[in-house]
């Protein structure tokens, strides 16, 4: 009897692949030696409207591998600038292909793109292609980051390729297929405004807010409107990393999504000891992107995406600045309001009061004093186990325990109620460096994935606090070495 062949459900519309030539390069992937599928997203392949046991069959890796265009697909590398720690220049897809869109049974759409598919016009030189860990770190951070409630790209699939790729050491190679709402970036419309014409421009901001934000199509002046809803979600997007320690580490403006995404998860990792002055990123030796200026860099690159638009928000340069200016001013308003409203989730608070700025200061100060850890410090706040952290005994902490107590008493919700909105807002476990390299170093070095699949499996919820989590909210060992990430490229 024949085995009956299962269509894998790619449904590609491309409407990128419409806009004019100047924003990309039809480009198909190049294709490698002996792909082997090692992990499958099943859930948001689901969701994708995609067959699962379709996309692990051969013709699924050839597929995530670049050997085989879905019917429907069609491959191209996008064309975006940017500014790279603080400097412009040209840049574009170097070793991503976007195979196109999938449309959901939902109708919702989303980009399927391929990381690491071989050379495109936008290579620089470098080779397009990846390294096996640096695409299953983004695997697991950014399926991480999905469990956290933040908005991420995310992670359908890795393939191996059966080739070796040159960084500093040889290295297997590998594929990572990114699913995310767009690529469209800060840095694409920077693009737009420097090298293309003024009618290029418009056509990507009309694209922008058709994808993105329909509701506001219709609005008076669309463009300042598109402005104002990428800065909202961007100050709210922000706020979500602050609240759980995590640092992006290259936060470019070609890394900085329209849609409120978080993108790139090249040398980003989590916070464990609470400092503001915290970079993990082995480039970033100036520290402009640490975990505490990340909401001034936000800002900053919103006023790149502004400059990007003053050809479109009004005719007279002047008044064009003014507008713009005046809307990048409620960045950190936006900022500080949804970064407040977290905290005070953190710290079971439902209501506001002046004060509460000085209590959340005060804890930090004496996290950082202490050098507690970020995540652990409010998870035994959340269990009423302030022995469980280095603060308890200090009698800043018992001063500050003591306001923290009369706060709570002042609110109409009961000391359960607060309870349950502390384990919604303060995350059992995170993706810890110690635990991503582990994972890593398992699946690279002894081809072993059950380390990473476990981790995977805690960090699916990790506001269960279920037992099964308990052994990945240990702390690292002391090391006198900081921890670094890299590029990976």
């Amino acid at each position: 009897m024949t085995k009956e062949i299962k269509e894998p459900g790619w449904n590609f519309d491309n409407s990128y692949a419409r806009l004019p030539k100047v924003f990309f390069t039809a480009q198909n992937p190049h294709p490698v030696r002996s792909p082997e599928l090692i992990i499958l997203n099943d859930p948001l392949a689901a969701s994708l409207g995609l067959n699962v046991e379709a996309l692990r069959s051969e013709e699924g890796a050839a597929v995530f591998a670049g050997n085989r265009i879905p019917e429907g697909a069609e491959p191209l590398a996008q064309a975006y600038a940017g500014h790279q720690f603080g400097h412009f220049t040209m840049l574009g897809d170097g070793r991503a292909v976007l195979l196109g869109e999938q449309i959901t049974p939902s109708g919702e759409r989303f980009d399927i793109q391929l990381k690491g598919p071989g050379r495109t016009p936008y290579s620089r030189g470098g080779d397009g292609r990846a390294a096996l860990g640096p695409m299953l770190r983004e695997y697991i951070i950014s399926e991480g980051m999905h469990g956290l409630g933040i908005p991420t790209t995310r992670s359908l699939a890795v393939v191996t390729t059966g080739e070796s790729v040159i960084r500093e050491t040889v290295l297997p190679g590998a594929i990572l297929t990114r699913v995310a709402a767009s690529h469209l970036r800060v840095g694409t419309f920077q693009y737009a405004a420097n090298w293309g014409t003024i009618e290029d421009l418009r056509t990507l901001a009309d694209y922008a807010l058709k994808r993105h934000f329909p509701d506001v199509e219709g609005d008076e002046n669309r463009y300042l409107s598109l402005l104002k809803e990428v800065i909202k979600r961007q100050a709210a997007l922000i706020a979500k990393w602050q609240l759980v320690g995590f640092i992006h580490g290259v936060m470019n403006t070609d890394n900085m999504t329209i849609s409120g995404e978080t993108i790139d998860y090249g040398p980003c990792a989590f916070m464990d000891t609470y400092d503001p002055a915290t970079v993990f990123s082995s480039i970033d030796t100036q520290g402009r992107y640490a975990y505490g200026n990340q909401p001034i860099i936000g800002g900053w690159n919103l006023a790149r995406f502004a400059e990007a638009l003053l050809p479109l928000l009004h005719e007279d340069q002047d008044k064009a600045i003014e507008i713009a200016e005046d809307a990048i001013s409620d960045f950190t308003t936006l900022f500080q309001s949804n970064y407040l409203a977290g905290m005070r989730a953190k710290l079971g608070i439902f209501n506001e009061e002046t004060q509460d700025v000085s209590l959340i200061k005060d804890l930090h100060d004496m996290m950082q004093k202490y050098r507690a850890d970020y995540t652990n410090t409010f998870r035994a706040l959340t269990f009423d186990k302030p022995e469980d952290t280095v603060l308890f005994g200090t009698p800043e902490f018992t001063k500050w325990n003591e306001e923290w107590q009369a706060r709570l008493s002042r609110q109409e919700q009961s000391k359960d109620s607060s309870s349950e909105l502390m384990r919604n807002s303060n995350p059992a476990v995170i993706p810890r460096n110690h635990r991503v390299e582990e994972a890593l170093e398992a699946a690279v070095e002894q081809g072993d994935y059950s380390v990473m699949e476990r981790l995977l499996s805690v960090l699916s919820n990790p506001y269960a606090h279920s037992p099964e989590q308990e052994e990945y909210t240990a702390l690292p060992e002391p090391s006198s070495c900081p921890y670094r990430t890299y590029c990976g490229t």
